[in-house]
């Protein structure tokens, strides 16, 4: 049996081998992210603890905000001094280092990143950890002078003896390149300014007397644990936190590890949709192919084998085919993996193929999934193959399923389909928006089931309907392809299956993506009645020179600040909650169009005031009067009385969960040193928003990160975010639509082979080539759209109820883009037909003659 499963598996490799692909493309996706990963974590592990002082003494931040506020968090810079005492202390160094800046050239072009990485400015102080080294020029020796690193240099064209601008928060200061600084590490992708130490502080810290952090080395024979533990006795732990090396390298590891863990999850994605796909094409392909060695195994059953040992040697195909494609899939991973560290240098993170990391892990879980999916998939065409009788030696039988009654699929599909819809009625019916999305999550899973499981049976119904047309188009070659389509149900829907699961995908996320673009434009219709919105590119706060540069525009009418401070409030439910609130100056009636439940602007923006969402002080006991202790950073509290409540469908644009707001003299009082993170401005009587603009564009042109937004700048951000989203679902669709291609190929090419001897028949009594290859085109067509159709039903459905749960977060507006779903049906039909040529051109080629005699 074992020597008999070889020789079959050999006889048989053309045929399997577009199988093997799709197991090849999901072990490729799992192992190259796994390995992308692996290696990224590993590079800056080594970068942050070969970086990391021994001991590092940083200001205590007991509220983190969830947007940034522009204040730089500092420690006098002499505490120090104070640390140097402590016994065990070799040295120590007042750090300073920001990122609330930016750096332009003399052409007012920005000098940092475009890729999301931050612009560092920082003291120059060279120890054997410093990331970089001087390569040229000399070191910053006064305030007019400055080191840059050698990648933004090269890309920005920068060379010593230019002149740089950087605005900082204290003020705008010039400096001139005196020196270029190369990394001897990985370059994260950060642009570094380096400044002497005393310009730094006084420059970017707005005083000499303050850091960012200490840093402290550790004398000979003091371990990192034991310092830390004197320092903490020395200068306690309430206002600073006290880190050793290893402390520090987690904490910077784990602020990265949101990067990685996207990209992670979206390539694991692809992995899922391929391994989803490839499970249709693996059951297919087996399925026909013991189908058409049914007399083969009849005879092997007559010699003498019984059903375990055809079953075992079906499932060794499967094992070997795993094989195979795992370690191919592997090989792929490595490639991809590679490809990714290559395509990090473009966003400016110079990673080393050569230091790539293959652990242990990813070969297993390539394995793992390899193998273990085709065993899976090959499972059931296995227990067929197991049930064929040595009488089917004696006759041309066929078990691949046709003409087999489908009542067991019938009653398991509508079983789990009444589960699934039920899921999903109850996600559109919810009230709250973590149950509703459980439901949603299970109701998607319990639909796709029964989908894929009830797919046969809708097959008659539906391409009877889809090529009812075929005839009266082409003719008997028309009809024959219709009936073709219907002649094996499951084989048609386990085919059209893999389309279905990329397109129910992008489906669902179409009319998602859609209703949240049309929900925006209606929020940013009814909430925003400023002419112009000014925020910097990436909403990091800018400086006051901005906000005075605006208010000192011509045509300039009203202007509102919006300033963004981390509190945390004490609710009457004795709950404690950290968020974020928003600060706004009187006459945001002007500027934003706000719907109150209760109490108004004037009342909210008091001093000794806070409004709040109408709905979180429902859920937590709050009423109009009621006063509530509030907590900022530094440990200063105070307690303020709610005098209003909003009822805005989208509480969002007034802070963070709960939408907390007050005057902004309130942030003021208790964060002082913060940035306006937005300025609504409205155009003074006779002028035009229009002349405004142009004002505004010509003040702040020496400031390229400020922009200028209108409520259609807006609009188009938002579609713009949401578009990165779609391009990734429609990349997953890609994926999926690849492997569904493969499915449909390998169906038609195996069915082919099945019906040579028809295909022959028809040949002889008439059919030319060309129309042999239109009706397995015709056929392949009508396959592809029944997928599409089946896909986009159930994508619709998906999209309706995500519309349901995003409408508990106030985006109400329902939006179905039929232009998408036209064109997917569309391309879908071109699908089709490309699947097609291989096998119709290999069926048009057949002797006609060994295509009659073929058995």
């Amino acid at each position: 049996m074992l020597k008999a499963t070889l020789r079959s598996f050999l006889a048989h490799k053309g045929r399997l081998l577009l199988s093997a692909l799709a197991i090849v493309l999901s072990v490729a996706f799992v192992a190259g992210s796994l390995i992308f990963s692996d290696t990224v974590t590993r590079t800056f592990d080594r970068l942050f603890h070969s970086t990391s002082a021994d001991v590092t003494v940083e200001p205590r931040q007991d509220l983190k905000s969830q947007v940034p506020t522009g204040e730089a968090e500092t420690v006098p810079a002499s505490l120090a001094g104070r640390v140097a005492r402590v016994d065990g202390v070799a040295s120590t160094h007042a750090d300073v280092s920001v990122q609330n800046i930016t750096v332009v050239d003399s052409k007012n072009k920005s000098v940092g990143p475009t890729t999301g990485a931050p612009t560092i400015a920082t003291d120059w102080y060279l120890t054997a950890r410093s990331p970089v080294k001087l390569t040229s020029g000399h070191a910053p020796q006064s305030g007019g002078e400055a080191l840059l690193d050698a990648d933004t240099a090269d890309k920005k064209h920068v060379k010593i003896g230019d002149t740089l601008t950087v605005l900082a928060q204290p003020g705008t200061f010039k400096v001139q390149i005196v020196g270029i600084a190369t990394f001897t590490t990985t370059n994260p992708g950060a642009a570094l300014v380096f400044l002497d130490p005393k310009t730094a502080a006084t420059q970017l810290l707005g005083s000499a007397g303050k850091a960012t952090s200490i840093s402290v080395d550790a004398a000979k024979g003091v371990s990192d644990a034991q310092l830390k533990t004197r320092i903490v006795a020395e200068i306690g732990t309430g206002t600073y936190d006290v880190k050793t090396a290893d402390e520090q390298a987690k904490s910077a590891a784990s602020d990265l590890g949101g990067f990685l863990d996207v990209i992670k999850y979206v390539m694991l994605g692809f992995a899922g949709i391929a391994v989803l796909v490839g499970v249709f094409l693996i059951v297919n392909t087996f399925s026909m192919l013991i189908a058409q060695r049914t007399r083969e195994l009849g005879l092997l059953r007559a010699l003498g084998a019984d059903r375990r040992q055809v079953r075992r040697s079906v499932l060794t195909e499967a094992i070997l085919l795993g094989l195979v494609g795992s370690t191919l899939g592997l090989a792929a991973g490595i490639g991809l993996a590679a490809g990714l560290i290559k395509l990090m240098s473009v966003f400016g993170m110079n990673l080393k193929t050569t230091e790539m990391v293959v652990g242990w892990g990813t070969p297993v879980a390539a394995y793992v999934v390899g193998v273990g999916v085709t065993f899976v998939a090959a499972y059931l065409p296995a227990r067929r193959a197991a049930g064929v009788s040595p009488m089917a030696a004696l006759a041309d039988a066929e078990i691949a399923g046709i003409g087999k009654p489908l009542r067991v699929r019938a009653i398991v599909g509508s079983i789990v389909g009444v589960l699934g819809a039920a899921a999903l009625v109850g996600c559109a019916t919810a009230t709250k928006t973590a149950s509703s999305a459980s439901l949603l999550g299970l109701g998607v899973v319990l639909t796709l089931i029964a989908t894929v499981i009830a797919g046969p049976l809708l097959v008659r119904p539906v391409i009877r309907v889809l090529g009812a047309a075929f005839p009266a188009l082409f003719g008997s070659i028309g009809r024959m392809s219709q009936r073709n389509a219907l002649r094996n149900p499951r084989r048609t829907g386990a085919t059209a299956a893999a389309l279905m699961v990329g397109l129910a995908l992008v489906g669902g996320m179409s009319v998602a993506s859609a209703s949240m673009s049309k929900s925006f434009d209606q929020q940013i219709d009814k909430t925003l009645g400023a002419d112009f919105v000014i925020q910097n590119s990436n909403f990091v706060p800018f400086t006051q020179e901005v906000t005075d540069k605006v208010r000192g525009t011509e045509g300039v009418g009203l202007v509102v600040r919006q300033r963004f401070a981390p509190i945390a409030v004490r609710l009457p439910d004795g709950k404690r909650i950290e968020t974020t609130a928003a600060g706004y100056d009187n006459g945001v009636d002007d500027v934003a169009h706000v719907t109150y439940a209760a109490g108004n602007s004037a009342a909210a923006l008091a001093p000794g005031s806070i409004g709040m969402d109408v709905d979180f002080a429902k859920d937590h006991g709050v009423r109009v009067g009621s006063t509530i202790p509030v907590e900022f950073p530094a440990g200063k509290k105070t307690e303020l009385k709610v005098t209003a409540l909003t009822d805005q469908d989208n509480s969002g644009g007034f802070g963070m969960q709960g939408g907390l707001f007050f005057g902004i003299a309130t942030v003021e009082k208790y964060v002082p040193g913060g940035q306006d993170s937005a300025l609504y401005v409205n155009a003074a009587s006779g002028t035009s928003p229009d002349q405004l603009r142009k004002n505004l564009d010509k003040n702040l042109e020496p400031y390229p990160q400020v922009q200028v937004r209108d409520q259609a700048d807006y609009k188009k951000l938002v579609h713009d975010q949401i578009a990165v989203l779609l391009y990734l679902v429609y990349a997953l669709l890609g994926l999926a639509i690849i492997i569904a291609v493969l499915g449909v190929v390998n169906t038609l090419a195996l069915s082919v082979v099945e019906r040579t001897r028809e295909i022959g028949l028809l040949r002889a009594i008439g059919l030319a080539r060309r129309q042999l290859r239109r009706m397995i085109r015709l056929e392949s067509v009508v396959i592809a759209v029944f997928g599409a159709v089946l896909g986009l039903a159930l994508g619709l459905v998906w999209g309706v109820c995500v519309q349901q749960v995003l409408a508990l977060q106030g985006m109400k507006a329902l939006a179905i883009p039929w232009t998408t779903i036209v064109a997917v049906v569309i391309g879908s039909a071109v699908v089709g037909i490309v699947a097609a040529l291989l096998p119709a051109l290999r069926a048009s080629r057949m002797n006609v003659l060994a295509a009659i005699a073929h058995e």
